[in-house]
């Protein structure tokens, strides 16, 4: 697999992660694989073969070829169904609300078509124009100046949204939304309101996969096989507390990770 990322445009970097592009030729006995949730929302476009996205054990879709994936709280299987070819972008997960005006919580645990997003002949027009853009460098700035222009539509980040994002993220998300809003609980309806409505999780929900994330890298990149090192330094209660929220979200324990056939493309990722 060719795994490569990019960074945005300065006036896009507080919405945009990153764009990535995945390369893998086609195999006989291709393996399914997990996807891990990682707190961000994702606009991406399949160039190579179609590929599934496990419903059930035995049932299946096709991934719509132009697709936002909305926040997704537990883990879901895909396969493709031959030559992978798949460019993307990465929003922060406050970021994806400021260029569409539908409420983000629509889109949680699901792929829906960007042509439903936006206007459709503006987001077929899209999709053309980066399925015949001849490399990344092209994409990635035909992707940016449709960004920049729907910036320009509708108002920025909502301020108690990011301050939340901000503090959950510089904590690993460990952080208590009382801790966050400063014991001013009366504004805590309306972060959760706002929350919904732009991130499509909940504060806490989103903590979970922040501070699992941390837990991850630090497992993948083996700065220590100790389960109990690596959940202190993530701030869980104790090796219990990570190991619960750690199969929550991916479905197996932390012993079982490495080395699991179907995490490779997330361990990918996250490495």
């Amino acid at each position: 697999m060719n795994y490569q990322t990019f960074q945005p445009h300065p006036d896009l970097e507080s919405l945009v992660s990153c764009y990535w592009t995945l390369e893998a030729p086609a195999e006989k006995d291709v393996k399914r694989q997990r996807i891990i949730p990682d707190g961000c929302i994702e606009m991406a476009f399949i160039l190579g073969d179609d590929i599934k996205r496990y419903t059930s054990q035995n049932e299946f879709i096709l991934q719509p070829r132009a697709m936002v994936l909305g926040q997704t709280i537990e883990p879901f299987y895909i396969k493709p169904t031959g030559y992978v070819n798949t460019f993307a972008i990465r929003f922060y997960p406050y970021g994806f609300a400021n260029f569409v005006t539908i409420p983000i919580k629509n889109l949680a645990n699901k792929e829906t078509p960007i042509e439903l997003l936006f206007e459709k002949n503006t987001a077929k027009e899209l999709e053309q124009k980066i399925i015949q853009a001849t490399d990344s460098k092209q994409r990635i700035e035909i992707v940016e100046n449709f960004l920049l222009g729907k910036l320009n539509e509708k108002p920025t980040i909502d301020n108690i949204v990011k301050m939340t994002i901000d503090a959950l993220l510089l904590t690993k998300g460990s952080a208590s939304i009382s801790t966050i809003l400063k014991e001013d609980l009366s504004k805590r309806r309306q972060l959760e309101r706002n929350f919904i409505k732009q991130i499509g999780v909940s504060p806490k929900q989103l903590g979970k996969v922040i501070r699992l994330q941390t837990a991850l890298k630090m497992l993948l990149n083996k700065k220590t096989e100790n389960l109990t090192s690596i959940a202190y330094e993530s701030e869980y209660f104790d090796q219990a507390h990570f190991t619960k929220d750690f199969k929550e979200f991916t479905g197996i324990n932390p012993k079982e990770f490495l080395g699991n056939e179907s995490m490779a493309l997330s361990t990918l990722f996250y490495k």
